[in-house]
């Protein structure tokens, strides 16, 4: 699990993006920047190995490369678009897909709806986008739909706004072997199952409307 190293900088934009009176277009802005540094991060995870490109002056230099040159990524509608518009401004040809889970609200249960995966995604390696994670029901079904799919979970890296430790034990309980990249972990949870001191709905205060 990576966390992003807690600078001054973050901690300044997770301030403005957490405040409840912050203005639709300062959450925006700030979860922007937010995502750009986990995408970058995420992406790094991926597997590299040794290149040695030629400089404009004659000289190598010592630099790595992707192995896998396709960027595969998935996104959990509505919160995970964010990530997935944030990864197209940084990789353009990046092939996505959409896993909709939603979370029933009677049962307070995450219910698989339907998934459109990229062609050649058996095998790859994936970045996951989603990015709430208060207790990891959602994420593991979106696994167990890339597992499914043939993609080994040792090969998906989540990337991640927002968790806390509770999501966490329970993630790598039943899938150890996952990858996390996320901004934050949060203290814990309120007896609601809410993340503390949170942020609220990211989807609903990202785009502009209400639950």
């Amino acid at each position: 699990m990576h966390e992003l190293p807690r600078t001054d900088g973050l901690v300044a934009l997770h301030a403005t993006a957490r405040d409840v009176r912050a203005t639709h277009l300062e959450f925006v802005l700030s979860t922007q920047r937010i995502m750009r540094l986990l995408l970058e991060e995420a992406l790094g995870q991926l597997q590299h190995t040794d290149s040695t490109p030629t400089t404009p002056i004659g000289a190598t230099f010592p630099g790595r490369v992707r192995v896998q040159r396709e960027t595969f990524a998935v996104s959990v509608p509505r919160a995970g678009d964010a990530l997935e518009a944030e990864l197209r401004s940084i990789v353009p040809d990046a092939r996505l897909g959409k896993i909709l889970i939603q979370r029933d609200p009677q049962r307070k249960v995450p219910v698989f709806h339907w998934s459109k995966l990229p062609d050649g995604i058996a095998g790859k390696e994936v970045l996951l986008l989603d990015p709430m994670m208060a207790t990891a029901g959602t994420v593991k079904m979106a696994v167990s739909v890339l597992a499914a799919a043939g993609v080994r979970p040792a090969d998906i890296v989540l990337v991640n706004f927002l968790t806390c430790p509770e999501a966490l034990g329970k993630l790598f309980a039943e899938y150890p072997e996952i990858r996390v990249v996320t901004s934050f972990v949060d203290e814990g949870l309120t007896e609601q199952a809410f993340m503390r001191p949170g942020i609220g709905d990211f989807g609903d205060r990202y785009y502009g409307t209400h639950g």
